[in-house]
């Protein structure tokens, strides 16, 4: 039975769940399309988050302070969007706007609405987002709570459980988990139906404090989630057994509804045995409980001092160094390791800033949703493992683009120059990843100093940003005072009689330094143009470059063809009649030392000095 202060309460909410099915109904029904009867089976868990258990400013849903929200199984976004409207933030009217082209109200969730952090629907991300929330939460003793719903058919996606083992891990007792176990997928039941036992038995392997209720139950409900925000030292998960299309008869546990929207004769029928649901309620609407008030911020700065290198260092260790140092002065700064620190050189921030380093471990997935939901909590996160790693997380690192999410991320040991670890371990897909992404920051440093600047220039950019690194030690090319741009390449060598302009990066800009001196000896000048900022790229520069050196750029790579550096350039110079040659990586590679590989698969001096020897005629020599 229903204690005393919920009698009122749970009429109330009860009316509220049946008005956002009703609401869910007629939006997409408005749409002529969308996901109803998913929305259904989460009403009584939305208006008891919504109208009790979260903390929110109303007025405010994006204040620092409220407790965070994730609609992982976005495609119910119409039930988020009539509980938004029922709390007052917008007429209800506007719902019927769901989906259309000049609506904010979009199919599934994105942050151009305030109310939402992180875009969802790619399912198994919301709990990776809300882990990483709760974690930024304890970063400066924040009091939020972060709530993630999920549909029960995602929990079959792997980052599910890598987010359940690291929050177990850390013991994260500001997060809750929400299942809706309304046991019908897209195409069938689920795998495990209503088998809420065996459900049980999962979460519970993982540590977690697990709540098996009935999901249209509201007295369980609102009783799960006092007993989730009173447990201490693990997450919680809340089981909710639910039914698709609860409330309307002929939807009702029905298949064959998913992603369905009622006709009107059929919405007509649904609104009217939902409306003859509606129970006595007294008093006013519950409303969600105001936030505590603002803690002291993070102390903010994204400048570092010139950096102090006297020696050939490997750009992943000057990441390392420079993340450090900008750790000791930005506490917004936080780092995320997959279990790679030692390499990474990530270990240098977590002695200065322990507080503020996680270790994720080996799940890349888990470890960018993370990195995503502190970006969304105010954090600037710094995300690093090797760079062949980070295509396990691709479809994570597409939604932080839709996010536009504050994430950094570092990518090391890129190409065939890491050496004898061979071909997994090569990264040589970034590139591509990282400049097919929208709206996103691709640097590439190829010394100490350059590395140091990439980073200060990443942590200052306000979106998403990819560096990459490599594990050779690099010379020093750059003075400590020299300053780069985004979107801007260095000239590092030019005369008024080179005859072809070679643009590399990383670990081949030293070897097109080679060539260059190499080929001065047999009278050939060849203009060499650091490119370090690959997205955005420097048209201007590489045009006027190509201009001055007979219409030809050479392009060398430590990456596949596709994609890389390449593909930027070329398309820079697209139409002003420039022709492109390339050396990339145009095979599978095999193990060696890092020269060997270079000079194996033709991205060294030697195979620079070749190309430009075969591009320039005898007469154009010196």
């Amino acid at each position: 039975m229903p204690s005393p202060d919920r009698k009122q309460l749970i009429p109330a909410l009860h009316n509220i769940a049946t008005q956002l099915r009703i609401d869910s109904i007629q939006a997409t029904t408005a749409a002529g399309s969308g996901h109803p009867t998913s929305s259904m089976s989460a009403a009584e868990i939305m208006a008891a988050l919504f109208f009790h258990v979260l903390r929110l400013d109303v007025q405010d849903p994006a204040r620092a302070e409220n407790d965070k929200f994730v609609l992982s199984k976005g495609h119910a976004a119409p039930v988020l969007y009539a509980a938004w409207a029922e709390l007052g933030l917008f007429p209800r009217e506007h719902l019927l706007t769901l989906r259309k082209f000049d609506s904010d109200l979009e199919g599934h969730p994105t942050p151009i609405l305030k109310f939402v952090s992180v875009p969802t629907g790619s399912l198994g991300q919301g709990l990776p987002v809300g882990l990483g929330m709760a974690l930024a939460a304890r970063v400066e003793e924040q009091p939020y709570r972060s709530y993630v719903l999920m549909g029960d058919g995602e929990t079959a996606e792997g980052s599910v459980w890598e987010a359940a083992e690291v929050a177990s891990f850390y013991g994260v007792d500001n997060l809750c988990a929400i299942v809706d176990v309304n046991r019908l997928g897209q195409s069938q039941p689920t795998m495990l139906q209503h088998q809420m036992g065996v459900y049980q038995q999962r979460w519970a392997a993982f540590g977690w404090n697990v709540l098996v209720v009935d999901g249209h139950d509201l007295d369980q409900l609102l009783g799960a989630f006092e007993q989730a925000a009173a447990t201490q030292g693990r997450p919680s998960v809340i089981l909710a057994e639910t039914k698709k299309g609860r409330g309307v008869s002929f939807l009702e546990d029905k298949e064959g509804w998913h992603g369905k929207a009622l006709n009107k004769e059929e919405a007509e029928a649904a609104v009217k045995e939902l409306q003859a649901q509606f129970v006595p309620s007294e008093g006013a609407k519950p409303m969600p409980a105001a936030p505590a008030a603002a803690r002291k911020a993070a102390a903010k700065t994204a400048a570092l001092p010139a950096p102090k290198f006297d020696k050939p260092m490997a750009t992943r260790e000057a990441f390392g160094l420079a993340l450090a140092a900008l750790g000791k002065l930005d506490g917004r700064v936080v780092a995320l390791d997959g279990d790679v620190k030692n390499s990474t050189f990530t270990e240098d921030f977590q002695q200065i800033a322990p507080n503020r380093f996680f270790e994720g471990y080996i799940a890349e997935q888990n470890m960018t949703g993370m990195g995503m939901g502190m970006a969304a909590a105010g954090k600037i996160p710094f995300l690093s493992t090797f760079a062949c790693f980070l295509t396990r997380a691709a479809d994570f690192i597409r939604l932080a683009a839709l996010a536009k999410s504050n994430l950094k991320i570092v990518g090391t040991h890129a190409g065939v120059s890491i050496g004898e670890d061979g071909s997994s371990q090569m990264g040589l897909e970034d590139l591509a990843l990282f400049r097919a992404t929208p709206e996103s920051l691709v640097l590439y440093p190829s010394d100490p100093v350059a590395t140091w600047r990439a980073v200060e220039l990443a942590a200052g950019h306000q979106g998403l940003a990819y560096i990459r690194t490599g594990r050779p030690k690099s010379p020093l090319i750059y003075g400590a005072e020299e300053s780069f741009a985004i979107g801007k390449a260095k000239v590092l060598r030019q005369s008024a009689g080179d005859a072809v302009t070679v643009v590399a990066a990383g670990v081949t800009l030293p070897e097109a330094l080679k060539a260059h001196d190499e080929l001065k000896k047999e009278g050939i000048a060849i203009r060499v143009v650091d490119l370090f900022s690959v997205r955005p790229v420097d048209q201007a520069a590489l045009l006027a470059c190509a201009q001055a050196t007979h219409n030809t750029i050479l392009t060398v790579e430590d990456h596949y063809r596709a994609g890389g550096i390449g593909d930027a350039v070329a398309e820079a110079v697209e139409g002003a009649g420039v022709r492109v040659l390339r050396l990339a990586i145009e095979h599978i590679p095999h193990s060696g030392t890092a020269q060997q590989l270079l000079h194996a698969y033709k991205i060294d001096a030697d195979a620079i000095m070749e190309q430009v020897r075969a591009a320039v005629p005898a007469a154009a020599r010196r």
